[in-house]
């Protein structure tokens, strides 16, 4: 997911997850375990309520989402005396929200048209461009740009593995070699760890997986035949509405638009802790210009609905507000002495991915990556100790943990619906085009785990196993 400067929130820093949040103040009191049963609760409905009891859910997950978000973050106010945490997560919502709204209309007026027969080899090479592209305008600006194209070319023979090997692809491993790319790496960009660092050290991580998936994506094309229709195909890409393509360099770059890379920029200091909504009201105010000055046929022809944004927008409330006991007591662990003992590049390997899959991949990374810094004695706080850990040398294995950390934050997100902003947000495209996809469990225990899991297992094997 492209970054918000906090996260996936930090959720694409979302970015965009999808944001990097902001410093969160020392409770009063920690969350006790069970106040994390919100957010169990909420995964287990949105991953079993379509089957079993998809009526009552289309009509009120909105209301089930929001009341859960108001418990917990209720409790945190009233009963924990903590507001700093609700504020820390509306804020990462609030980036979260107006990243995925603005590339979501900037790139609904752009139609890219795939001048060529719906073949294997067509297939994979718009995936490959979408998963190169995550780096440049990253995980959810590749996933709005290349999701339209990829229904259009495969139309009439479209299968819900297009869509699952899309969101694999394109919507997650492809962001991995930039900062650009998705919200924890670019939370880790501004922690001090260097622009160039992610493309030395994920280089070949990701192109073995990429190779592996597109592998596997093969096997299952070469058995889904296309009906010869007699149309000449000249094999171009062509692009209309380019001048959404300024207005979608314009979002990105106010991306970067942030206190901790401008302090100049104006903000509201609360706590100590300074929050500013600049970049918010500038990506928000691109894309209503972006809408009233799209041609409406390119809308029209691209499908645009805002159905899809608004079944994001009410899903992730209830993510976003349920999720802050979760985070803060995996924080807790992590950073504890029992946690710290366990610290070693197999477990912050498997540990990142793990709750990269249910929860905000980017507090995640930043969690895990204090709690391996501060295991010998490095301090994440201190610039001048994070660029000593991304270079090596000083610490022991110091750079090897960070690209699993780093690597598992990205790659993990792929595993539920709900682990990348821009997974949700392809399913509900897809769906909205008529497309029937799997439910959260069946993508899980049909895809994710027969075929992804294998793969990120070979990735632990050849890089991180010691």
């Amino acid at each position: 997911m492209l970054p918000l400067l906090s996260h996936k929130p930090a959720m694409d820093i979302l970015s965009n997850g999808g944001h990097h949040g902001i410093a969160a103040a020392s409770s009063p009191m920690a969350p006790p375990f069970w106040l994390a049963l919100p957010f169990i609760l909420l995964l287990l409905m949105i991953a079993t309520a379509p089957l079993f009891f998809a009526d009552f859910w289309h009509k009120h997950y909105p209301k089930i989402a929001i009341l859960l978000a108001a418990f917990v973050m209720g409790y945190y106010c009233i009963v924990l005396k903590n507001t700093m945490k609700p504020i820390e997560a509306a804020a990462e919502y609030i980036q979260f929200m107006a990243l995925i709204t603005a590339l979501y209309i900037a790139t609904g007026g752009i139609a890219i048209k795939v001048d060529a027969r719906a073949t294997p080899l067509a297939n994979m090479i718009l995936l490959f461009l979408g998963a190169l592209s995550a780096n440049v305008i990253g995980t959810t600006g590749a996933s709005m740009l290349f999701i339209r194209p990829y229904l259009g070319l495969n139309k009439g023979r479209i299968k819900a593995y297009h869509i699952v090997f899309f969101i694999f692809i394109v919507s997650n491993i492809g962001g991995a070699l930039t900062p650009i790319g998705d919200p924890p790496l670019f939370l880790g960009f501004l922690k001090g760890v260097p622009f160039k660092w992610t493309l030395l050290h994920n280089s070949l991580p990701w192109m073995v997986m990429l190779l592996m998936l597109l592998s596997i994506f093969y096997f299952f094309e070469r058995n889904n035949k296309m009906a010869l229709d007699g149309n000449p195909y000249q094999g171009r890409i062509s692009i209309a509405g380019s001048k959404n393509i300024i207005w979608l360099v314009m979002i990105i770059g106010a991306v970067f638009l942030d206190p901790t890379i401008f302090p100049w920029l104006p903000t509201i200091n609360y706590h100590g802790h300074p929050i500013s909504c600049i970049r918010e009201l500038i990506m928000l105010s691109i894309a209503t210009i972006a809408y009233y000055t799209t041609n409406k046929e390119l809308l029209l022809a691209n499908g645009f609905s805002f159905a899809p944004l608004n079944e994001v927008c009410l899903i992730f409330i209830g993510i976003f507000g349920t999720m802050i006991p979760a985070l803060e007591l995996i924080g807790s662990f992590a950073a504890s002495e029992i946690g710290k003992q366990l610290i070693t590049p197999t477990t912050l390997y498997w540990g990142t991915g793990i709750f990269s899959s249910i929860l905000d991949n980017a507090p995640t990374y930043l969690n895990f990556v204090a709690a391996s810094m501060a295991a010998q004695g490095a301090n994440i706080e201190v610039v001048a100790n994070v660029q000593a850990y991304a270079a090596g040398g000083i610490y022991p294995d110091s750079v090897i943990r960070l690209s699993a950390i780093a690597l598992a934050s990205v790659f993990f997100g792929a595993m539920t619906y709900i682990g990348n902003g821009p997974n949700f947000m392809v399913k509900a495209i897809a769906e909205q085009a008529g497309i029937t996809m799997p439910s959260f469990g069946k993508y899980i225990f049909r895809f994710s785990m027969p075929i992804l899991l294998p793969l990120l297992f070979m990735i632990w094997v050849f890089f991180f196993a010691l």
